[in-house]
Protein backbone atom coordinates (compact mmCIF):
# COMPACT_ATOMS: atom_id res chain seq x y z
CA UNK A 1 0.00 0.00 0.00
CA UNK A 2 2.85 2.35 0.78
CA UNK A 3 4.23 1.95 -2.74
CA UNK A 4 0.90 3.04 -4.26
CA UNK A 5 0.72 6.07 -1.97
CA UNK A 6 4.32 6.97 -2.75
CA UNK A 7 3.69 6.61 -6.50
CA UNK A 8 0.56 8.79 -6.22
CA UNK A 9 2.46 11.49 -4.33
CA UNK A 10 5.23 11.36 -6.91
CA UNK A 11 2.72 11.77 -9.77
CA UNK A 12 1.07 14.70 -7.98
CA UNK A 13 4.47 16.28 -7.36
CA UNK A 14 5.46 15.95 -11.03
CA UNK A 15 2.06 17.36 -12.02
CA UNK A 16 2.49 20.30 -9.63
CA UNK A 17 5.96 21.08 -11.03
CA UNK A 18 4.52 20.91 -14.54
CA UNK A 19 1.66 23.31 -13.62
CA UNK A 20 4.04 25.79 -11.95
CA UNK A 21 6.23 25.71 -15.07
CA UNK A 22 3.22 26.35 -17.32
CA UNK A 23 2.09 29.20 -15.06
CA UNK A 24 5.54 30.84 -15.15
CA UNK A 25 5.69 30.56 -18.94
CA UNK A 26 2.20 32.08 -19.26
CA UNK A 27 3.09 34.97 -16.97
CA UNK A 28 6.30 35.59 -18.89
CA UNK A 29 4.37 35.53 -22.17
CA UNK A 30 1.71 37.91 -20.83
CA UNK A 31 4.37 40.43 -19.85
CA UNK A 32 5.92 40.20 -23.31
CA UNK A 33 2.54 40.65 -24.99
CA UNK A 34 1.82 43.69 -22.81
CA UNK A 35 5.16 45.29 -23.75
CA UNK A 36 4.59 44.59 -27.46
CA UNK A 37 1.07 46.01 -27.30
CA UNK A 38 2.33 49.17 -25.62
CA UNK A 39 5.09 49.61 -28.20
CA UNK A 40 2.66 49.01 -31.06
CA UNK A 41 0.25 51.59 -29.63
CA UNK A 42 3.01 54.20 -29.45
CA UNK A 43 4.13 53.44 -32.99
CA UNK A 44 0.53 53.59 -34.19
CA UNK A 45 0.05 57.02 -32.57
CA UNK A 46 3.24 58.33 -34.15
CA UNK A 47 2.39 57.03 -37.62
CA UNK A 48 -1.20 58.25 -37.38
CA UNK A 49 -0.16 61.74 -36.29
CA UNK A 50 2.43 62.09 -39.03
CA UNK A 51 0.10 60.73 -41.71
CA UNK A 52 -2.75 62.93 -40.50
CA UNK A 53 -0.64 66.10 -40.76
CA UNK A 54 0.86 65.16 -44.12
CA UNK A 55 -2.53 64.26 -45.58
CA UNK A 56 -4.25 67.42 -44.33
CA UNK A 57 -1.48 69.62 -45.75
CA UNK A 58 -1.35 67.76 -49.08
CA UNK A 59 -5.14 68.04 -49.48
CA UNK A 60 -5.00 71.81 -48.97
CA UNK A 61 -1.74 72.42 -50.85
CA UNK A 62 -2.73 75.17 -53.25
CA UNK A 63 -1.00 78.52 -53.62
CA UNK A 64 -1.70 80.70 -50.60
CA UNK A 65 -3.90 78.22 -48.72
CA UNK A 66 -1.40 76.91 -46.15
CA UNK A 67 -0.17 79.26 -43.44
CA UNK A 68 0.76 79.33 -39.76
CA UNK A 69 -0.40 81.63 -36.99
CA UNK A 70 -0.80 81.81 -33.23
CA UNK A 71 -4.09 81.77 -31.31
CA UNK A 72 -4.39 82.02 -27.54
CA UNK A 73 -0.62 81.48 -27.30
CA UNK A 74 -0.83 78.25 -29.31
CA UNK A 75 0.84 77.50 -32.63
CA UNK A 76 -1.80 76.90 -35.30
CA UNK A 77 -1.64 75.44 -38.80
CA UNK A 78 -4.30 77.12 -40.96
CA UNK A 79 -5.55 75.49 -44.15
CA UNK A 80 -7.88 77.67 -46.23
CA UNK A 81 -10.41 76.27 -48.68
CA UNK A 82 -13.47 77.42 -50.58
CA UNK A 83 -16.73 75.57 -49.94
CA UNK A 84 -19.79 76.51 -52.00
CA UNK A 85 -18.42 79.99 -52.70
CA UNK A 86 -17.50 80.77 -49.09
CA UNK A 87 -14.00 80.71 -47.64
CA UNK A 88 -13.36 78.44 -44.64
CA UNK A 89 -10.29 77.79 -42.51
CA UNK A 90 -9.32 74.47 -40.99
CA UNK A 91 -7.18 75.06 -37.94
CA UNK A 92 -4.90 72.29 -36.61
CA UNK A 93 -3.43 72.85 -33.14
CA UNK A 94 -2.79 71.29 -29.74
CA UNK A 95 -5.08 72.22 -26.87
CA UNK A 96 -5.88 70.61 -23.52
CA UNK A 97 -3.83 67.46 -24.18
CA UNK A 98 -5.10 66.74 -27.70
CA UNK A 99 -4.18 67.51 -31.27
CA UNK A 100 -7.35 69.19 -32.53
CA UNK A 101 -8.95 70.32 -35.76
CA UNK A 102 -11.55 73.04 -36.18
CA UNK A 103 -13.35 74.19 -39.33
CA UNK A 104 -14.77 77.71 -39.23
CA UNK A 105 -15.61 80.49 -41.68
CA UNK A 106 -12.62 82.64 -42.59
CA UNK A 107 -12.27 85.73 -40.42
CA UNK A 108 -14.22 84.27 -37.50
CA UNK A 109 -12.26 83.42 -34.38
CA UNK A 110 -13.69 80.65 -32.20
CA UNK A 111 -12.28 79.46 -28.85
CA UNK A 112 -9.76 76.65 -29.26
CA UNK A 113 -11.75 74.38 -26.95
CA UNK A 114 -14.36 73.96 -29.72
CA UNK A 115 -11.96 71.93 -31.90
CA UNK A 116 -12.53 68.24 -32.60
CA UNK A 117 -10.11 65.97 -30.70
CA UNK A 118 -7.91 64.00 -33.11
CA UNK A 119 -5.14 62.37 -31.06
CA UNK A 120 -3.69 62.73 -27.56
CA UNK A 121 -0.71 65.11 -27.73
CA UNK A 122 1.38 67.20 -25.35
CA UNK A 123 2.32 70.03 -27.71
CA UNK A 124 2.36 71.10 -31.36
CA UNK A 125 4.38 73.80 -33.05
CA UNK A 126 4.48 74.65 -36.72
CA UNK A 127 6.58 77.04 -38.80
CA UNK A 128 6.52 77.89 -42.49
CA UNK A 129 9.58 79.29 -44.25
CA UNK A 130 9.39 79.77 -48.00
CA UNK A 131 7.76 76.50 -49.06
CA UNK A 132 9.05 74.33 -46.19
CA UNK A 133 6.54 73.51 -43.46
CA UNK A 134 8.04 72.18 -40.23
CA UNK A 135 5.64 70.64 -37.71
CA UNK A 136 6.88 69.41 -34.34
CA UNK A 137 4.47 67.19 -32.45
CA UNK A 138 5.09 66.00 -28.90
CA UNK A 139 2.83 62.98 -28.32
CA UNK A 140 4.11 62.03 -24.86
CA UNK A 141 7.09 63.04 -22.75
CA UNK A 142 9.23 60.44 -24.54
CA UNK A 143 7.76 60.67 -28.03
CA UNK A 144 8.36 63.63 -30.30
CA UNK A 145 8.01 63.73 -34.06
CA UNK A 146 9.14 66.38 -36.51
CA UNK A 147 7.58 66.45 -39.95
CA UNK A 148 9.01 68.45 -42.84
CA UNK A 149 6.73 69.02 -45.81
CA UNK A 150 7.74 70.84 -48.97
CA UNK A 151 4.68 72.66 -50.24
CA UNK A 152 4.44 71.95 -53.94
CA UNK A 153 2.17 74.86 -54.79
CA UNK A 154 4.35 77.65 -53.39
CA UNK A 155 6.62 77.68 -56.44
CA UNK A 156 3.80 77.33 -58.97
CA UNK A 157 1.70 79.96 -60.64
CA UNK A 158 -1.60 81.14 -59.24
CA UNK A 159 -4.54 79.40 -60.83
Amino acid sequence: MKKNNLAGVFVLLVFAVFMVSVLLILLSGADTVQKLTSRDQQTYSQRTAVQYLATRVRQADRRGTVRTDEAEGTSVLILTEEIEGAEYCTMVYCYDGYLREMLCPAGISLPLEFGEKILPAESFSVTLEDSLLCAELQLTEEEAKTVYLDLRSEGGSEA
